[in-house]
């Protein structure tokens, strides 16, 4: 057997052994995920990028049409005006007004507005993914074991963005970045029925993991990518994947003072996602009124020093 049939065959193997796990999911469902492993992300996802990054004349439409698709509330943004963005992108990305998002009295408040996806104690180094589900600490940061030695049976918070959500990220308590790691990974998508049915997907997708030193211990807090991302940006450094290389790559701040205080923001997703922060053992308490699904804003209490 050639090694593109090997190949291929490994793939259909895979493929059906993801649906027959998912067998007890309606027909829709499993008809989404096979879609998720057939359809060309890459391609989609670069095509999306150069779409909103692009300027023209067709910009304000594209723009009113996704407002009136997803009812996102422009009454919050710092300029409700669509006919100034000058792409797709400027928009995504827009600023609220600065008392859209007023901070909460607590040690950690939520970094992102969303739905929360999963949250609660690391079991060893397993994080809970959906019903059936986990996922590795160490494959999250990209391998490195001693980085996720730190959060064994510590806590984890993996939030979702839709595409109605304001998409800036911001810090969940003060913290002095450490380290960033680009992972490259698949692009499949995030949302709630691709999490029930593509396995270890926040470790497999790619995904910019930034490492912060805070006054309650170490901080991971991970940019997940998904289908049609365009990009992550973080404050520090602007765009960390506009180029797909494969491979993985690291940065190291020890010599410099990046210091962002709670409520700062620190990146974006160009296109939405997801993400997943990891946080030291006895550091959390999750806010005794987080439950799964629910929805949450940035700067509300996420939780406090255990």
């Amino acid at each position: 057997m050639s090694s593109f049939d090997a190949e291929g065959l490994a793939s259909i193997l895979g493929i059906i052994r993801i649906l027959y796990k998912f067998r007890q999911a309606t027909v829709f469902d499993r008809l989404a995920v096979l879609l998720q492993y057939l359809l060309p992300k890459q391609i989609l996802t670069e095509i999306a990028g150069k779409v909103a990054g692009a300027s023209g004349s067709w910009t304000p439409s594209l723009i009113k049409w996704f407002i009136a698709r997803y009812q996102v509330n422009m009454t919050e943004a710092a300029n409700p005006d669509v006919h100034s963005y000058l792409t797709f992108n400027d928009f995504f990305t827009r600023a609220l007004r600065s008392d859209a998002r007023p901070l909460a009295q607590s040690d950690y408040v939520c970094p992102v507005d969303g739905a929360i996806s999963q949250f609660g104690r690391i079991e060893a180094d397993q994080l809970f993914q959906a019903k059936g589900h986990t996922y590795s600490t160490t494959a999250l940061v990209g391998g490195d074991a001693n980085l996720a030695a730190q959060f064994q049976n510590g806590s984890f918070a993996t939030i979702y963005l839709s595409p109605r959500d304001y998409h800036r990220i911001h810090m969940p308590c003060d913290g002095r970045l450490i380290r960033m790691i680009y992972v490259p990974g698949d692009l499949f998508s995030v949302n709630p029925v691709t999490a029930r049915g593509v396995p270890g997907l926040f470790a497999r997708n790619e995904r910019v993991v930034c490492v912060f030193d805070t006054e309650l211990g170490s901080l991971v807090l991970t940019l997940v990518g998904a289908t049609i991302v365009g990009s992550m940006a973080t404050v520090w450094h602007g765009l960390v994947n506009p180029l797909r290389t494969g491979e993985i790559r690291e940065w190291r701040y020890d010599d410099q003072q990046i210091s962002l205080k709670k409520g700062e923001e620190m990146g974006r997703f160009l296109l939405g996602s997801t993400v997943v922060m990891l946080f030291q053992k006895d550091a959390m308490q999750f806010n005794s009124q987080w439950s799964a699904v629910l929805p949450v804003r940035m700067g509300t209490m996420m939780g406090a020093l255990q």
